[in-house]
């Protein structure tokens, strides 16, 4: 008898022990995930593989644009605020992706956008990984030329810092690819891209998705959570239409006047008028019955870090290109073999303007202009 009581006191004062220690867990966690919650850092998705050339295939200017060979095929892609989705580090199809006009900022491309803030924090954390030993000739795969990249953080650098100076780095990178395009780089094979490239609203998309990762990466909330918002935040600010029919008729208003609509892509002829000037402040493209230029929002391209140092300074974005560009006739007494750094984008950028200003001093009589 005695046996028995002792083993079953034994095992009711286990239980007890039990239920006590379950309870005191429970309490334990409840008093530390708010500790945890308000010292996690940003979240950013990051792996040593960079971004592809192209993450999200959008998006074509102007409506009902025909594609040539594919008869009866009509290309749009726009959209409004309320139809877009969460956004996604490296894209979803439910971000419901497309170009938006607003009264401040013109016509918004949200693939340019999103692509260009995913490489902002692609950057970021790439150069924070290695922010100690830098970085030497990355490579970030072809297009029009082997891209590389090289970086030295200095130590006293803070982490706004490094986010400017990662914007920076994947601006240029946009940069690169609207003059990659231009000579012939493309993502699908032999079908040319040069009819999108500096596209009217082009720079200033890629801009201001550099503006808004820089705010998200620099936020205590989740990257794609922080993205979302402050989409939607900017959108508002920069005075967004409400509906895609508003878009819809945005671009009837400069049909044939920014864009054509009497030829096909890829046809170089569908885009009748292009932004150049992308190095400095990027102003947006307003139509003029619609906005007022008096309040346009003007974007500008970081140069400085906090202590007021060139950016340009600390990182190095080359390219070994093909033979696609004539490097010859646009670098004439330079002595470098085949590589092209961001410094060069000025010379690169005044040749193509002027080959495009040829261009349509020669085409201005031909039939399709009649």
């Amino acid at each position: 008898m005695k046996i028995e009581c002792c083993v079953k006191d034994c095992l009711i004062l286990r239980q007890h022990t039990f239920l006590f220690i379950s309870k005191m867990k429970k309490v334990f966690l409840l008093l530390l995930v708010p500790c945890l919650s308000w010292a996690r850092p940003p979240e950013l998705p990051f792996n040593n593989r960079p971004p592809g050339k192209v993450i999200r295939t959008c998006c074509a200017f102007g409506v009902d644009v025909k594609m040539n060979m594919i008869p009866f095929a009509k290309v749009t892609s726009i959209s409004a605020p309320s139809h877009l989705g969460t956004h996604i580090y490296l894209g979803n199809k439910q971000e419901n992706n497309g170009i938006i006009y607003t009264h401040r900022g013109g016509f918004i491309d949200m693939g340019h956008l999103r692509d260009i803030a995913d490489y902002t924090a692609y950057f970021y954390n790439l150069m924070i990984t290695n922010r100690n030993q830098g970085l030497s000739n990355f490579k970030l795969g072809n297009e029009a030329g082997l891209k590389m990249i090289s970086f030295q953080i200095p130590e006293p650098f803070t982490n706004k810092d490094i986010a400017l100076l990662a914007g920076k780095l994947a601006y240029d990178l946009s940069i690169w690819h609207e003059m990659a395009t231009w000579f012939g780089a493309s993502y699908i094979p032999f079908i040319p891209e040069r009819y999108s490239s500096f596209s009217i609203e082009d720079a200033y998309s890629n801009l201001l998705g550099v503006q808004i990762a820089i705010q998200a990466i620099l936020s205590e909330k989740d990257y794609e959570h922080s993205m979302t918002e402050l989409i939607q935040n900017t959108l508002q600010e920069l005075r967004a239409v409400e509906t895609i029919e508003d878009t819809r008729e945005a671009m009837n208003e400069v049909k044939d006047n920014w864009w054509s609509s009497l030829v096909k892509m890829p046809n170089r002829k569908v885009m009748l008028m292009r932004e150049f000037d992308c190095l400095e402040n990027v102003q947006p493209w307003l139509i003029e019955s619609w906005s007022s230029v008096e309040y346009s929002m003007e974007l500008q391209v970081s140069k400085y870090s906090s202590q007021n140092e060139l950016l340009t300074d600390f990182y190095q974005f080359s390219v070994k290109h093909s033979l696609r560009i004539p490097f010859k006739k646009i670098f004439p007494y330079s002595y470098k073999e085949r590589i092209i750094t961001q410094h060069d984008f000025p010379i690169l950028l005044e040749y193509i303007k002027a080959e495009d200003k040829a261009y349509w001093e020669k085409a201005r009589n031909s039939k399709f202009l009649q």
